[in-house]
């Protein structure tokens, strides 16, 4: 999904993250005067890749479209520990009711994307990509899959619907590897991606000799992904997932695979520490 076309989607779930967390109205913040005004700045806790700003945008114009945001680095961009990242200046009551979900949507899209840049900086000087998966926060996926292209990733399909995975449930229900093949190959449109899931050296000839371009290489031991490059010579792009952390993605990549998917990047979210404070 291109940037362009990000807008409905963050209003929609802006607008729920606000329905979820507000309700029938903030009740702490009705101890303010109503015309009160507030500046306030963002600060980070830690090194990260910043992500998420137009999320944290639509969380306070949705309440004050009168609220003015600056920001001082771009999604994408590195920011270290201690800098302020934007300020705010606004209503202040809806400034304290927009305050959890911004900074909910900001930490835990810059914990993705920050994620995604250490696996991107590990594979440096190999042809491998670093890739995502569907496993990804509920309501989230947009979201997560746009925080690993800010940090140098790239997307796999978004979804069932623009995408053709063959894993190993669909081979047994197809009747086999070749048949599950020629059936995607028989009924796709011809721009469709498709990939197979092999779990051995075998089942990857298998694919290849069926005609597979895009095979994903499950749980392989290293000396396996070896053998699986001289195998292929360069007939399909080989991906590889499983057992795939920032200890053992560099040897992986070393291999000559062409892709490693990481579902960590999306699912095992450790959010940066953000923190939002008023001027005095």
């Amino acid at each position: 999904m291109k940037l362009s076309e990000l807008s409905p989607y963050i209003r929609t779930i802006v607008r729920a993250a606000l329905d979820e967390d507000i309700g029938s109205g903030d009740l702490t913040a009705e101890l303010i005067p109503e015309d009160s005004q507030t500046n306030a700045t963002v600060i980070t806790r830690k090194s990260m890749v910043l992500c998420g700003t137009l999320w944290f945008d639509e969380c306070f114009l949705t309440i004050d479209p009168n609220c003015k945001i600056t920001w001082l680095f771009k999604d994408g961009e590195i920011t270290e520990a201690g800098q302020t990242i934007c300020k705010i200046k606004g209503g202040t009551r809806a400034m304290l009711s927009a305050e959890r979900c911004a900074l909910n949507f900001l930490q835990t899209l810059s914990a993705t994307a920050t994620l995604t840049r250490l696996y991107v900086e590990a594979v440096i000087g190999t042809k491998a990509k670093i890739m995502d998966t569907r496993k990804t926060l509920p309501g989230l996926r947009i979201a997560q899959k746009y925080a690993v292209k800010c940090g140098g990733g790239h997307n796999q399909r978004i979804g069932l619907f623009d995408g053709i995975l063959i894993k190993e449930n669909h081979i047994i229900a197809a009747g086999g590897i070749t048949e599950a093949l020629n059936q995607a190959l028989s009924t796709a449109p011809s721009d469709t991606s498709i990939q197979i899931e092999v779990e051995s050296l075998d089942e990857l000839r298998s694919a290849l000799d069926a005609g597979a371009k895009l095979v994903l290489l499950d749980n392989f031991p290293l000396t396996d992904l070896h053998i699986a490059v001289e195998i292929n010579k360069n007939r399909a792009q080989l991906e590889v997932s499983g057992n795939v952390n920032l200890q053992t993605v560099h040897d992986i990549a070393k291999t000559g695979v062409d892709r490693i998917s990481i579902g960590g990047l999306t699912k095992d979210v450790n959010a940066i520490d953000l923190s939002m404070r008023f001027e005095r």
